[in-house]
């Protein structure tokens, strides 16, 4: 792991470096953002050869987050400004990873046998996208086998069910579960994605249906309103 400065020379030398190595993959962490010291993707622009260019999808993604905390009341200019736009400049060739969290997409970008991946600094927003995007194409790549799976809860508030989400991150500590709110609290709609790596896909699969089995008998002994997705 290294550690950088906010500087774009040192940014784009510690990539260009680190991909000298030809890893599988190279993760970056923070530096997404829309301020002037976010210079994560310009630092890797410069290291691949790559400019800097407005991706429609990327954009489409940071739009429909502004739109939905507008609603929320969370933002004052509910439109896409110049610096949210910097969010959704990407360097020529890459693919934009949806942030269900937060508003930067992360991003992937190929290069030769690497497969570059940066994330939001934010831990929360880190880990959801790890988990959506991320986990899975690791998992291609090595001798584990990855499987997840996903519950939508109805009706039980975020704060009344975070105690069983704790609980359940200490029964299955093999597994990584993260809540995801899909609505306000008072009619709150909650999707707990669940996944994990085993050696074997069906000691997987397994400890998915375990982790999810025993979600859903808490959920609905909370009185809630419990379907499995996917």
């Amino acid at each position: 792991m290294t550690l950088t400065a906010d500087e774009l020379e040192e940014i784009s030398k510690v990539v260009r470096e680190a991909l000298a190595r030809k890893p599988d993959f190279l993760l970056t962490v923070g530096g997404l953002g829309p301020t002037y010291d976010d210079k994560t993707l310009q630092g890797v622009s410069e290291a691949l050869g790559k400019p800097l260019k407005l991706h429609p999808e990327a954009l489409r993604m940071v739009e429909e987050k502004v739109r939905w905390m507008a609603e929320q009341g969370v933002l004052r200019k509910p439109w896409v400004t110049p610096e949210r736009e910097k969010m959704a400049t990407l360097p020529e060739g890459s693919k934009p990873l949806s942030n269900p969290v937060g508003t930067a997409p992360g991003v992937l970008i190929r290069k030769d046998e690497t497969v570059l991946i940066c994330l939001p600094g934010v831990p929360s927003e880190m880990k959801a996208i790890f988990s959506l995007h991320v986990a899975g194409l690791m998992a291609e790549r090595s001798n584990l086998k990855y499987a997840e799976g996903s519950l939508l809860v109805e009706g039980i508030p975020e704060p009344d069910l975070s105690p069983t989400i704790d609980e359940a991150v200490k029964r299955f500590p093999s597994a990584y579960i993260k809540s995801h709110p899909k609505g306000e609290e008072a009619t709150s709609k909650i999707e707990l994605h669940v996944s994990t790596f085993a050696e074997k896909l069906e000691e997987a699969e397994g400890k998915i249906g375990e982790v999810i089995g025993w979600l859903e008998a808490e959920a609905k002994r909370l009185g809630g309103n419990v379907k499995r997705l996917g």
